[in-house]
């Protein structure tokens, strides 16, 4: 499994912007851009690459709920803004295909692996630089992997049967991705995922002293 070269953060990431629910100003990486569309519709820009004003949301459940309950979107836009049913439900649905599309790609170029011997050898090897698991997968087979050390080596926001979509099979349990760029945009996705859904994607490895082995 190559491993792709660790890159300096983007443009992209490293700029702030304020959450118009929260109030808050923090990294792109963790809101979620939204434009209006020609007649004032609000609509998720995931790749952040639609024309027209930008509003920003945390990439938290109860952010998007703010924003909707107290039409902030009308405010962040300076003009009236029209929320369609369905919205929080639709940026998670967009969400979650950018990070199936995304561990597929990586599939392709060999830097993400699936399966419990081959995601152990990566992770023995040290090849592995992420760890990713089903939320609705065995408890005791998936704590015989441990994380690699650090923070935020370890994915379990995504059903045995989404993983599986990424991978070209009906479910899958255990996965491990390389170092590189698709990498970093799968943890900034998934995470961004994991807030929409209310869960917690990312979590720092297990201590050196636990029991199961290192992945």
């Amino acid at each position: 499994m190559p491993l792709g070269r660790a890159g300096k953060k983007t443009e992209t990431e490293e700029a702030t912007r304020r959450c118009i629910a929260t109030g808050e100003t923090q990294p792109r990486a963790g809101l979620i851009r939204f434009v209006l569309s020609p007649d004032g519709i609000v609509t998720p820009d995931l790749a952040e690459r639609l024309p027209g004003r930008g509003i920003w949301v945390s990439a938290q459940r109860d952010a998007m709920e703010l924003a909707i309950g107290k039409k902030l979107f009308s405010r962040g836009a300076k003009t009236q803004a029209t929320i369609p049913d369905g919205l929080i439900e639709l940026v998670e649905s967009l969400l979650l295909k950018r990070v199936i599309d995304l561990i597929s790609l990586a599939r392709r170029n060999g830097s993400a692996i699936c399966g419990f011997e081959k995601t152990k050898g990566a992770l023995i090897s040290g090849k592995a630089v992420v760890l990713l698991q089903a939320l609705d997968g065995s408890g005791p087979q998936k704590g015989k992997l441990r994380p690699p050390d650090g923070q935020n080596t370890y994915i379990s926001c995504l059903k045995s049967a989404e993983l599986g979509l990424a991978f070209g099979r009906d479910y899958v349990i255990h996965a491990a991705l390389a170092a590189g760029g698709l990498t970093r945009s799968v943890k900034k996705d998934i995470a961004r995922l994991a807030g929409i859904r209310g869960e917690d994607a990312l979590i720092e490895a297990k201590q050196p002293d636990d029991p199961a082995v290192k992945g």
